[in-house]
């Protein structure tokens, strides 16, 4: 086992601690202070400096708290219940997404709240609910691949640990329509991470506003979902005080082939990204170029 493996495996609470030192780190080195400054001002124009910078100084706590979970995610692989025996989080919508796979495949929208790195754990509690109809075989998650291969591969063992070694639902953003295409007689629940700034390789986006300003975004996950008939789920994982989360689902649409133009369901999944990141700013990450 080497170095790497072993610090994962340590408990959470050594993780935590590191991750409160890695925010210190990230405050002192100015860790895309400006990005994060600029993001903030942005969107909320009307605080005053001394409350943006608060927010800031949570996002990076926030931050920290990121990189340890996922980090000590890494080390549960093989052991579910050494997670799920944490009880790090609930669900709310659960039972909705049940009756739309009932019906057919589902598109799940998700965001940049919370531990986006947790998702595959999150959705993993969820197949393995007493009342759940799908298998972690029935999801399909896209992520966009990183030009560092061997963090490629140890991304893909953190964000994966929860699942089966021959687990095939990790799928890179450029292979999901072949994907999609394969499998469309099958069920599936599609997991589209969908408020980052569009990849340079992407081929679908479409202009929206996003806390009143004007930018563009990703598309490809809502055409797939019209041009399938799939349902529409937004997802978002809020923390909570005491530190755990709690992971909502909430129907956007029962059909998307017949529910409206492309805009208006994607300007919807952005009116609810904005709106939990106004009830919890600091839950979001700001150091990311979202307006360009």
């Amino acid at each position: 086992m080497g170095l790497f493996a072993t610090y994962q495996k340590l408990p959470l609470g050594v993780h935590y601690a590191a991750g409160r030192l890695m925010a210190l780190i990230m405050k002192a080195i100015r860790y895309r202070t400006a990005v994060v400054s600029d993001n903030l001002q942005g969107c909320f124009p009307e605080k005053p400096r001394k409350e943006l910078r608060a927010i800031r100084r949570r996002f990076y706590k926030n931050l920290g708290r990121v990189y340890a979970e996922a980090l000590w995610l890494g080390g549960c692989r093989g052991n579910k219940k050494k997670f799920f025996d944490k009880k790090l989080f609930r669900t709310e919508g659960t039972e909705e997404l049940y009756r739309a796979f009932d019906k057919g495949s589902v598109m799940v929208l998700d965001c940049h709240c919370g531990n986006w790195e947790l998702t595959g754990a999150f959705l993993q509690g969820i197949a393995d609910a007493p009342k759940s109809n799908f298998t972690e075989q029935d999801v399909a998650v896209v992520y966009r691949y990183l030009h560092n291969q061997k963090w490629d591969k140890r991304m893909a063992l953190i964000r994966c640990a929860l699942q089966r070694e021959d687990f095939q639902g990790y799928i890179e953003s450029k292979h999901i329509m072949r994907y999609v295409i394969n499998h469309k007689t099958q069920k599936k629940i599609y997991v589209f991470p969908n408020d980052q700034y569009p990849y340079g390789v992407s081929r679908g986006m479409m202009e929206v506003e996003f806390f009143g300003r004007k930018t563009l975004s990703m598309d490809g996950g809502l055409r797939l979902a019209a041009k399938f008939g799939m349902s529409v789920f937004y997802l978002n994982k809020r923390r909570e005080a005491d530190g755990t989360y709690t992971v909502r689902l909430s129907k956007i649409c029962d059909d998307a082939s017949v529910a409206g133009p492309i805009e208006f369901l994607l300007q919807e999944y952005y009116r609810r990204v904005e709106a939990d990141i106004r009830e919890t700013p600091s839950n979001y990450l700001w150091s990311h170029k979202r307006w360009k």
